[in-house]
């Protein structure tokens, strides 16, 4: 259950901070990258679902993360 609220979660904060993206190639095991995010972007993606969730996870956490999944993972770790 969480996993999916997380994983929704972060996909409205990747229309948010990627607004030109069209939310149906959005896959949860796509990397963010190959949606078109830059460095700021993907890192604007992970504080402002840490935000939008209430957490607080230090960013190297995150170093292994190379796709939305393992983003949604490790929120979802700290989430529940």
């Amino acid at each position: 259950m969480a996993k999916e609220y997380v994983y929704e979660v972060v996909k409205k904060v990747i229309m948010e901070v990627l607004p030109d993206l069209d939310s149906d190639i959005i896959s949860i095991e796509k990397q963010l990258k190959d949606l078109g995010a830059n460095s700021i972007d993907r890192m604007e993606v992970v504080t402002m679902s840490m935000e939008e969730l209430g957490l607080k996870i230090p960013l190297m956490s995150f170093a292994q993360v190379s796709n939305i999944e393992g983003l949604v993972d490790v929120l979802t770790e700290n989430y529940n």
